[in-house]
C-alpha cells in the first residue's frame, strides 16, 4: 500500500547529504531513489525519497528559497536514556536551539527527542506529581529520565 501522506523536506542544495546522513543516524533507514528534475525555476535540482523506521520521505534541493523553522519538527520516540543520549548525539547541531527535548539538526531541522517515561510520568493523576515532572522538563535541554523520576517521586 501506499503511504497516504508523505512528509516532504525541501533543502538548499544538499537534499543528498541530508538523506545520507538521516539514514546513517537512524536503523533499518535506506534511501529509497535518487532522481534528477531538469530544467525546474530553480534550475536542475535533486529529488530522493528516503525511509525511517518505515515512514518515507522526500526530499529536494530545490534552492535557498525556504528555510526550516519550528512550527515543524520530528518526534523520535525513545525507550531509555540510551537512545536519548544517542539521537541527541547524532542529531543536535545547535546548542543555542535546545530546550525541553527539542534540538537542530545541521540542516536547521526540528526534531524532538521523547522518551517514553516523559509522557508517563507527566501523565500522572496526581497533579502534584505530574507538575514536579513539569517543572523538572521545562528546566532541561536533553531529557533526563532519571532526573525526571526524582521530580516526580519528590
Amino acid at each position: 500500500m501506499t503511504q497516504k501522506i508523505t512528509p516532504f523536506l525541501w533543502f538548499d542544495n544538499n537534499a543528498k547529504e541530508a538523506a545520507e546522513f538521516y539514514v546513517s543516524v537512524f536503523k533499518d533507514a535506506k534511501i529509497k531513489s535518487s532522481s534528477i528534475l531538469r530544467d525546474t525555476p530553480s534550475g536542475n535540482v535533486e529529488n530522493l525519497t528516503m525511509e525511517l523506521f518505515g515512514q518515507e520521505f522526500a526530499l529536494i534541493s530545490g534552492g535557498p528559497l525556504f528555510k526550516f523553522n519550528e512550527s515543524i519538527s520530528f518526534v523520535v520516540h525513545c525507550e531509555t536514556q540510551e537512545e536519548v543520549d544517542y539521537y541527541w548525539e547524532k542529531l543536535s547541531a545547535d546548542p543555542k536551539a535546545e530546550q525541553c527535548g527539542w534540538l537542530k539538526d545541521k540542516f536547521g531541522l526540528s526534531w524532538q527527542i521523547v522518551p517514553k517515561a516523559l509522557g508517563e510520568l507527566m501523565g500522572d493523576k496526581d497533579p502534584v506529581k505530574s507538575k514536579r515532572v513539569m517543572e523538572a522538563m521545562l528546566k532541561m535541554k536533553k531529557i533526563d529520565i532519571g532526573l525526571l523520576e526524582q521530580a516526580h517521586g519528590g
